[in-house]
């Protein structure tokens, strides 16, 4: 079948060769490059979904498909506006005001604004209502005192997405707000957190009564809850949940297309036959998005397939470059997939935090 948007694939193909990236792996978790994304911007690959009036495209989210697909495939650095674009600026657009959505989402468009993302806290693991973070009531606004951990791009961040506690309820889930706060506002403390190899993308934030206005709540007070699973559908359902290694991939192809072995050809095989799987998941939700839903549990077992299918691209990829002697480009990518795997399966949600979410969406009502 002919590929109905083959034009925008080949100018954001031309677009990405002329750049002429040295591909990396999580590229939208490491790769950060605030000139490349502001070209973004320009050409109108930030935002696309969104309405025309705040600076976006206007376009449908199997475009956006389209250009994701085409920069993570070459690893290309998108980290200054991936968390903007790819779920904030959706929240806004739910559940934000028009001030908030007149203010901030032209911003995004232009590749100005960096989000940190401030869910996960220290002693909760992966238990996203377990927030400790608190936003007490003040005069024209809130104090937020408490301390978030994970926090990608934080140390480059315009802004952070905090979830805080504000009331309480019957249940953990109940009594949470989420706040876009400025990041140079006083009491707001980034601490580096180096990965494996030694890399800073990771963060953890430090808020001491940290005074954020009434217009930076986003949505309403105490439906924290209800917002941010909604907003996980689009963090769990894009191309990064099964791209993140698309490089290592490609190098493998090349390597036994430069030295044939049946063996590996038949893995390689088997991993093509699982990627176009993921794809046509990946769509799925891309069209779901277009019809105004917010498709929570198909995110999650498009996020869960993902996982496993990116750790066992990088598993291959030992077999296949000792076999078919790959070259040190090969290695070197090898090398970089071996340090990002690990995170795969804990990012967007643990893998037995979607086994839950996904067998409480077939339970009988």
């Amino acid at each position: 079948m002919a590929d109905p948007h083959d034009r925008l694939r080949r100018e954001v193909r031309a677009f990405v060769a002329a750049a002429g990236i040295a591909a990396r792996n999580d590229s939208w978790l490491r790769g950060y490059d605030p000139d490349f994304t502001r070209e973004l911007g320009r050409r109108g690959w930030i935002g696309m979904t969104w309405p025309t009036e705040y600076g976006g495209g206007g376009r449908s989210n199997t475009e956006r498909f389209v250009v994701t697909e085409e920069l993570l495939r070459a690893g290309a650095p998108v980290t200054a506006h991936w968390t903007a674009d790819r779920q904030i600026g959706p929240t806004i657009l739910r559940v934000g005001t028009e001030d908030q959505r007149a203010e901030i989402l032209p911003k995004i468009c232009r590749g100005e604004v960096v989000v940190g993302l401030g869910l996960s806290e220290t002693e909760a693991g992966s238990d996203l209502a377990a927030v400790r973070t608190r936003a007490t009531p003040i005069d024209g606004g809130w104090s937020i005192t408490g301390a978030k951990v994970w926090t990608t791009s934080a140390h480059h961040a315009t802004h952070l997405y905090i979830l805080a506690r504000t009331g309480e309820g019957a249940s953990k889930h109940e009594g949470l707000t989420e706040f876009l706060v400025d990041a140079d506002t006083p009491g707001i403390t980034v601490r580096p957190i180096l990965d494996l190899v030694g890399e800073h993308h990771f963060n953890e934030v430090i808020l001491d009564d940290v005074h954020v206005p009434d217009d930076r709540v986003l949505g309403t007070v105490g439906a924290g809850w209800k917002q941010v699973t909604e907003q996980l559908a689009f963090e769990r359902g894009g191309v990064e949940r099964y791209l993140s290694t698309y490089p290592v991939l490609a190098a493998m192809i090349r390597t036994v297309a430069r030295h044939p072995d049946r063996a590996a050809t038949e893995r390689l095989g088997e991993l093509a036959a699982r990627l176009t799987a993921l794809r046509q998941l990946g769509l799925q939700l891309a069209d779901a998005l277009d019809q105004g839903e917010a498709p929570v549990r198909l995110a999650a077992g498009l996020k869960l397939a993902g996982t496993r299918f990116e750790k066992d691209v990088v598993e291959t990829a030992r077999y296949v470059f000792d076999v078919c002697e790959g070259d040190a480009e090969a290695h070197r990518l090898l090398v970089d997939g071996l340090a990002v795997v690990p995170g795969a399966s804990i990012r967007g949600g643990s893998s037995e935090v979607l086994y839950t979410v996904i067998s409480r969406a077939e339970l009988p009502r």
